[in-house]
């Protein structure tokens, strides 16, 4: 990035991240919305716990950005938002658990099983889960109910059997038996990128934007997915938990299957770089609207942390 570039991005990430974890806030407050019999306050606390905790929100971010392409509403997207990050929050303390990658530190911070019990973070991940089609199917997310549904619809297929969770249990499969290249791409772009290519993809549906744009939009979360989950796998190798704020060094250690593994981190380098080119390029058509989207693809692929 350009230095200018880069302290617009790195400002507008910190804006953003600041505005969700403020609505994140308000919405796992204590009391009980209409319909609802009580909140557990245990319950309550490890699902802030699991939320509350930092981290760059770069899918939230994805998806203001997104919709501001449009010049969508930007309450409504700061909504949905909101609801894919309790997604990918849940799926963070799910990870978590003993019986998955058994990890005790999360952004710095005790997992949410190590900080209350194993039986309080699965439910505190179940509760973000149907928290997130809450928020999305509630009127407060001002949007016709035909986006709003369509909304409830494509997350539910980027996070289920065909996405988010397919993508774990290919990836617990890959310890007994080890994909090849294809396998590597299908259970990254599922685990990984389903939730990044809907949060781009999210955007133009909040705008009702044309097919054509929402296509585009999607194409373009799923280079930086495969971008997102390369540099991860990079910084796996090559950096320190201190620097990601978690155990590194678990995927070589397991033998675990991964395009890094399998090529090197050379290869690996220059892939980033291709699918950076290729992200900017979907962007091409919307012109200075889509400079900070642009950033982000270059930040996914740069990041040290």
């Amino acid at each position: 990035m350009a230095k200018d570039e880069e302290i617009a991005f790195e400002t507008a990430l910190l804006m953003r991240a600041a505005a969700i974890e403020a609505l994140l806030r308000r919405l796992l407050d204590q009391r009980a919305l209409s319909g609802e019999i009580a909140r557990p306050k245990r319950l309550m606390a490890a699902m802030r716990h699991g939320v509350l905790n930092g981290g760059k929100r770069l899918r939230p971010f994805l998806v203001m950005e997104s919709a501001a392409l449009f010049s969508a509403d930007g309450e409504a997207a700061s909504r949905v938002a909101a609801a894919l990050e309790c997604v990918h929050c849940y799926s963070l303390i799910h990870d978590d658990l003993p019986a998955m990658d058994n990890d005790d530190l999360r952004r710095g911070q005790p997992t949410v099983h190590r900080a209350f019990d194993d039986a309080t973070a699965i439910l505190a991940g179940d509760a973000l889960l149907t928290l997130a089609f809450d928020i999305l199917a509630d009127e407060a997310t001002v949007l016709p109910v035909e986006r709003r549904a369509a909304l409830v619809l494509a997350l539910a297929r980027a996070a289920g059997v065909g996405g988010m969770v397919g993508g774990q249990m290919l990836d617990l499969d890959a310890g007994r038996n080890p994909p090849d290249e294809a396998g590597i791409i299908r259970l990254q772009a599922m685990k990984t990128g389903a939730l990044i290519r809907f949060a781009c993809e999210a955007g133009a549906i909040v705008a009702g934007a044309p097919p054509e744009d929402r296509e585009r939009l999607a194409e373009f979360g799923s280079a930086i997915g495969l971008a997102f989950q390369l540099a991860d796998d990079l910084l796996d190798l090559t950096a320190d938990a201190h620097q990601m704020g978690k155990a590194t060094g678990k995927d070589a250690a397991a033998g675990k299957a991964t395009l890094v593994a399998l090529h090197g981190a050379d290869w690996a380098r220059k892939q980033l770089s291709g699918l950076v080119g290729q992200a900017h390029a979907l962007l091409d058509p919307y012109g200075e609207r889509a400079a900070l989207l642009k950033e982000a693809a270059t930040f996914v692929a740069t990041r040290n942390s």
